[in-house]
């Protein structure tokens, strides 16, 4: 029988985002067998991206026993939300759950920086995106529902040659909210929460 794997999360160092690109890269392989397949090609965040969400965002690592990253998660503030800007397994990880703990992570975040909501923006047609989410509690937002921060993260999607209208954006309430509160939160601009 072979030894069970074991993984640990914790916040990202600077010494860890060469890798990170290394595994944006591998993950965005995926996309080969879907109608995105153009997304294999693209060259991912730069280390002066990931530096930046580094210091301005907050970034996770999933790490194996040597303390090598699989996986990470990026996340910041957008509206009044905590947004998940970015998260990627390597695909010799997959299937593990490793996603999931890593969005369990961000809820945490969120919820000890007094955000109400986790948002995030994916595509509406992909197993592994929208579908993913649901199950774990997202649901998709109407378009009027967005505040103005989602609305500039959709804009800068349709920018960089996303089809707009394959993406939507979700939310998951942290705490046991109603639907129509999650809503409504979305749309107000009360700074709920920092970035630490």
């Amino acid at each position: 029988m072979p030894a069970e794997k074991s993984y640990t999360i914790r916040s990202a160092h600077n010494e860890d985002l060469p890798t990170l690109r290394t595994i944006e890269q591998a993950a965005a392989q995926l996309f080969r067998a879907t109608p995105y397949a153009w997304i294999g090609d693209d060259d991912g965040m730069s280390l002066a991206d990931l530096d930046h969400w580094l210091t301005s965002g907050k970034i996770w690592v999933v790490v194996d026993a040597g303390d090598t990253p699989v996986g990470f998660a990026i996340a910041r503030a957008v509206d009044n939300t905590a947004y998940l800007h970015e998260i990627d397994i390597h695909p010799q990880h997959g299937r593990q759950g490793l996603g999931t703990h890593l969005i369990e992570a961000v809820m945490a975040w969120a919820r000890e920086n007094d955000y109400l909501t986790v948002t995030l923006s994916t595509f509406s047609d992909v197993p592994w995106n929208a579908p993913y989410y649901q199950r774990l509690g997202f649901h998709i937002l109407e378009e009027a529902a967005l505040g103005p921060g989602l609305q500039e993260v959709r804009a800068h999607e349709a920018a960089t040659g996303l089809p707009i209208e394959r993406r939507v954006c979700m939310a998951r309430a942290v705490t046991p909210l109603s639907w129509e509160q999650v809503i409504t939160h979305i749309g107000t601009n009360h700074n709920l929460g920092n970035i630490t």
